[in-house]
């Protein structure tokens, strides 16, 4: 009985032989640095204006949920009347 592994460059071991996962550890962190070395890395400037953004957008979100929940309890208390 033979078993597929998957992914690139498949090979078929079979049941109970154990798979050394040495040199393919290796060859993925290999691999994984290739692709870090690929990425933009932002400017320092980048990530103040992103990190500006993203605090606005926080905070503008925060008081609208903050509005709607206000008026939704108001309403539900003029519903229900006093207690």
């Amino acid at each position: 009985m033979e078993q597929q592994s998957g992914g690139r460059g498949a090979q078929t071991t079979k049941v109970g032989e154990i798979v050394s996962a040495g040199p393919r550890s290796i060859q993925f962190v290999k691999e994984a640095w290739q692709e870090v070395r690929k990425v933009h890395w932002p400017a320092r400037k980048e990530t103040y204006q992103a990190t500006a953004i993203v605090v606005v957008v926080v905070v503008v979100v925060a008081a609208f949920l903050g509005v709607v929940d206000f008026l939704l309890s108001y309403a539900m208390q003029y519903i229900m009347g006093p207690q």
